[in-house]
């Protein structure tokens, strides 16, 4: 110890430091939660227009059929069952870098993802044979989401558990997060229809180029929001990997976060609602453009679907402080059920009354999504509770494999039941028939309503951590991380 540094008082462990002396951390702070929102800012500008216009630019600009398009967003995500586990692992055991262990990796991966995100939507082989086409179409999208997305999105969701150690803060932290998501969904659900949906001979079609431009703009966007959350945001639990010797195997710690209900609880939830939630982004341009004729439209009914979100932010981490996460969730996807079934029933020709039970359906899903990632921290201090080790890395990418799985199955299940109701892909002069129009109406309601009941059910009846429990968690793990000497 240096001569500089302060005594350690009695009972308690030096903190360590892999990098030498402990330096001061600055309190925790809305320049904390502003950073790490605009941490998802960044993330959103491609994810979201992945998800938002992928299956539509490849059926309708491409010419690739829907079904094949379904196919690449299922199979990709076999794939990332093994990068996603691998960044996991390979994060968690390496040395932390100079500003800790999940910020470096902000820096390094930014320019690849943006730039992989704008080679995703370049029509350059539009003329191109079918095979080369699809060629194009399925490297462009493993190199985006299996390699480079996964590399900066499992250090940046890994982080919050190490911003702060404190239930409340971590929380704040999650809502944050979810409002940069949400103002990313303004500019991109909202904004970008306006600009990449034209009229041609009274028909709407999407614009191939103008589809291009506004994925280099994101991608520039994306990189500034990602500087800004490495500046902001600090790092201050720092707990070194234990020596190789010391440490739980590949095997054995697969075998604990298996077991760990509060891992496979969250994941089930946060699966169906993610496929609800998905499958409603992939078919609300098939409804505005198709069903309702107006493809413009499409940026009235997703800043109405954001409206719920930017409405709860003031209050969500107030009502899980009070009512605790859970059970919010559970309140908010019940509502969210009986929204999407009134809308079934109605079968509305009106995309005005559409928008209305749309609005309130995203309110129900809003006040789970709105707290999930503050779910993920609880679950990650149940694994040290459990094991003796927080494996921050690797369980964050186990429920972020099961997140891009379940926007897998939501893109495979949108293009391959657009196929089964007969939708006919094609660039223009194609017409569907009333049938089609009908089937996706009703995919558009009754399969989310479905999908969510699944969900409520999971989070009420499997997972485990009620506001009593967490409050308990977090008392049981500041206690143990006094006498260890853990710096927070």
């Amino acid at each position: 110890m240096s001569t500089m540094d302060p005594p350690t008082p009695p009972g308690r462990m030096a903190p360590t430091n892999p990098q030498g002396p402990v330096t001061t951390r600055r309190p925790f702070s809305l320049r904390d939660k502003i950073g790490y929102m605009f941490g998802d800012f960044g993330n959103d500008f491609t994810f979201l227009l992945q998800s938002s216009f992928f299956l539509i630019f490849y059926t309708n600009v491409m010419g690739i059929s829907a079904a094949h398009v379904g196919t690449l967003l299922f199979a990709a995500r076999i794939l990332d069952a093994f990068t996603d586990v691998g960044a996991g692992r390979l994060i968690d055991t390496l040395k932390p870098g100079r500003s800790g262990r999940f910020k470096p990796w902000l820096l390094r991966i930014m320019i690849p993802v943006a730039a992989s995100a704008f080679l995703m939507f370049s029509p350059f082989l539009q003329d191109g044979s079918y095979g080369v086409r699809l060629g194009w179409m399925i490297l462009t999208y493993i190199l985006w989401g299996s390699v480079f997305y996964t590399l900066i999105n499992i250090p940046y969701g890994s982080m919050a558990s190490v911003i702060s150690n404190k239930a409340g803060e971590r929380a704040s932290l999650s809502v944050f997060r979810s409002l940069g998501a949400t103002l990313a969904n303004l500019g991109i659900s909202v904004i970008l229809p306006l600009v990449v949906f034209i009229q041609i001979d009274g028909q709407s079609e999407l614009s191939g180029n103008r589809m291009m431009l506004a994925a280099g703009g994101c991608g520039i966007l994306a990189i500034v929001c990602y500087l800004l959350c490495h500046v902001n945001v600090e790092e201050r639990i720092e707990t070194p990997p234990k020596p190789k010797s010391d440490r739980m195997g590949f095997a054995q710690t697969m075998g604990t976060l298996v077991t760990n209900r509060g891992l496979t609880g969250l994941i089930v939830t946060s699966l169906f609602m993610l496929i609800a939630f998905m499958l409603l982004g992939g078919l609300m341009p098939y409804m505005l453009n198709e069903y309702f004729n107006n493809g413009q439209l499409l940026s009235i009914v997703n800043f109405v679907g954001l409206v719920p979100t930017l409405l709860l932010v003031p209050f969500a981490s107030k009502l899980a402080k009070v009512f605790g996460k859970k059970e919010v969730g559970v309140v908010g996807m019940t509502l969210g059920v009986i929204s999407a079934l009134v809308l079934f029933v109605l079968r509305t020709d009106s995309p005005y009354v559409f928008m209305v039970g749309y609005a309130v359906l995203m309110l129900g899903v809003a006040c789970l999504n709105i707290l999930i990632w503050a779910f993920i921290t609880d679950v990650i201090d149940l694994q040290e509770i459990r094991t003796g080790e927080r494996n921050d890395a690797t369980v964050y990418c186990m429920y972020s494999w099961a997140r891009k799985l379940g926007q897998a199955i939501a893109g495979g299940l949108t293009g391959w039941a657009l196929g089964w109701i007969g939708y006919v892909s094609g660039t223009e002069g194609v017409t569907q028939t009333q049938e089609v129009l009908d089937g996706i109406y009703s995919l558009a309601t009754l399969l989310p309503a479905a999908l969510l009941t699944v969900s409520v059910l999971a989070l009420v009846f499997w997972y485990p951590l009620s506001k009593k429990r967490v409050d308990e968690n977090v008392a049981t793990l500041e206690a143990k991380h006094a006498a260890e000497g853990v710096q927070d």
